[in-house]
């Protein structure tokens, strides 16, 4: 593949690359021309790192599409995770709320269960009546998920705030043991727990077979464009943090919407690849990268967070408030009992789909 086929091919992240040189030459421009200004620029750097975060997800896609499930989706949902540590550490640079990684964490599982999940299914209900997949998956991703954040965003309403950093500490180390078992699962004997057996689709007559020298090329050139891309995300990150901060200084805006836009940036990709596996009929792709989406953003997020209040000494608030812990109660029961019998419809989708408009209602009102 040559160059100019390539950059022709990657002109997302030509723009994104454009976008971040322009926002580092006129920052002090953006910064001194006003409050309206400021939000204009968070909202183009928005766009332009959820269009690189897109090529980056195509490309984790082309790399998944090559190794196959279970280690195809969980290259998705690694990659998506990393845009929103990346992102999250850089953001927290930047701001002083102490809330904003349990806000962030808790818009993903909002995101990722009610509205990736609940929108797919919804729609690919409507389109193909019952979607069958594996409820081993979906019964253990939703005890993982019930676990880790019981353990991360509920339990430390109860810790004395002279001994956050024991409980710290301790977390870091639960969240790690959790997901190495996880893992081990996920990759070792228990493999077939997140995979389905669907009907192969029968080549076309006369094509030709693929050639394996240009599969191992095309995996190259996709792991050496996601790892420009993330490092183009968190350049532009950068600026779109400062840009927000002072473009929402001093407003009445929800005080949740930065989280809402960390978890929107990392959940955009996700989305579009869930929407196309529902739509071709392959609902555990789906179940995977949902799911497994919001497993990893609690069980990936917390420890490096938690490391970093133990390394700086100032600890983050991780206690849900009492409406977030009832959302995310509804959300998991309402799970437990949708993805309990291996087949989705368009009823459950929507009952998803709902918890999913109650979130952004409630985030609104500032709740």
């Amino acid at each position: 593949m040559g160059v100019l086929s390539l950059l022709k091919q990657e002109r997302s992240l030509v723009i994104a690359l454009a976008a971040g040189i322009a926002a580092y030459a006129l920052e002090h421009s953006v910064l001194e021309a006003g409050r309206s200004v400021s939000v204009i620029a968070a909202a183009l750097l928005i766009g332009v790192i959820i269009l690189a975060s897109t090529r980056v997800a195509h490309h984790a896609e082309i790399l998944a599409h090559k190794v196959g499930d279970p280690y195809g989706t969980m290259i998705l949902t690694l990659s998506a995770v990393a845009v929103e540590v990346l992102i999250l550490g850089i953001m927290m640079g930047n701001t002083t709320s102490p809330t904003l990684v349990r806000d962030t964490i808790y818009a993903a599982v909002m995101l990722d269960i009610n509205g990736i999940l609940g929108l797919a299914a919804l729609l690919g209900g409507l389109r193909h009546g019952e979607q069958p997949y594996n409820d081993d998956s979906s019964r253990t991703y939703s005890v993982m998920i019930l676990t880790a954040m019981g353990i991360s965003m509920i339990v430390p309403e109860f810790i004395p705030s002279d001994r956050w950093h024991y409980y710290s500490a301790f977390t870091i180390c639960a969240m790690i043991a959790l997901y190495a078992v996880f893992l081990k699962m996920q990759v070792g004997p228990h493999s077939y727990f997140f995979s389905y057996s669907y009907p192969r689709p029968k080549p076309a007559a006369g094509s030709p077979a693929p050639s394996e020298q240009t599969d191992e090329e095309l995996a190259a050139i996709s792991i050496g464009i996601i790892l420009f891309g993330v490092l183009i995300i968190g350049f532009l990150a950068e600026f779109m943090s400062v840009f927000m901060g002072a473009g929402l200084e001093g407003t009445a805006a929800p005080p949740a919407l930065t989280a809402v836009v960390v978890a929107a940036i990392s959940a955009a990709p996700e989305i579009l690849t869930a929407l196309r596996a529902a739509l071709r009929n392959r609902m555990q792709s789906v179940v995977n990268i949902a799911m497994g989406a919001s497993l990893s953003t609690v069980i990936l997020t917390v420890p490096v967070m938690e490391a970093i209040a133990l390394y700086s000494g100032q600890p983050f608030l991780m206690a849900m408030t009492p409406v977030q812990t009832v959302m995310v109660a509804i959300t998991l029961i309402a799970a437990a009992i949708n993805l309990n019998d291996g087949q989705t419809n368009a009823i459950e989708g929507m009952t998803h789909f709902v918890l999913f408009a109650t979130f952004v209602m409630l985030t609104a009102l500032g709740l």
